[in-house]
């Protein structure tokens, strides 16, 4: 299966709408390809982010280094997930955050000007948009109450029912710093957990 043809299934699954022979070709000629390898930045702090990137084959984190020189981990991401600076990418903006790839990554990334185009002329794509905007928007909110709110067990427990397979995906010292916690909590929390 071509790169294509996985995102094509992607937009089309979470749209529930199918693209046509035009909307493929348009996608096709305006998403490029891009290889990175383990350890190279999709984004760098300081930078504007110019592309928005679609995963076919990899992860990647996104993260903050403190005046400390600790890093602290945004978001992490797999196959089929959106890589950019949101902000940074919408009103061009330098951003914030570092975006690395975690393994060899392969994506299929596209400027600000072109996805307007997309949202105007392809359904689909605009569908697609619209619900990925709201999975994101619900995702954040409960991940900021999870935050202020959950104990550290608990912000485990809930990262191994939504996300269970980044446990598989992500070093511990990696999930560690996603949920807040130091890796000899988190490694304390494991323990109890098996018993």
């Amino acid at each position: 299966m071509s790169n294509f043809e996985a995102f094509f299934d992607y937009i089309q699954e979470i749209s529930g709408k199918l693209l046509s022979a035009d909307d493929k070709h348009l996608l096709m000629a305006h998403f490029k390809p891009k290889k990175l390898r383990k350890r190279q930045y999709f984004l760098q702090e300081g930078d504007v982010c110019k592309y928005i990137g679609f995963i076919v084959k990899g992860s990647a984190r996104t993260f903050t280094v403190d005046e400390k020189g600790h890093e602290h981990i945004l978001k992490l991401s797999l196959e089929n997930w959106w890589l950019a600076d949101f902000e940074s990418f919408y009103l061009l903006t330098p951003s914030r955050f570092n975006i690395e790839a975690l393994e060899d990554l392969e994506v299929l990334q596209s400027t600000n000007a072109q996805i307007e185009e997309f949202l105007k002329h392809i359904p689909a794509f605009s569908a697609m948009a619209n619900v990925i905007s709201q999975n994101y928007t619900i995702a954040n909110q409960k991940r900021v109450q999870a935050a202020m709110s959950y104990t550290a067990e608990e912000r485990y427990e809930d990262l191994i029912s939504n996300y269970p397979h980044f446990l598989k995906r992500f070093s511990q010292n990696m999930i560690a710093s996603y949920l807040g916690l130091s890796p000899e909590t988190l490694s304390r929390i494991r323990k109890n957990s098996l018993k």
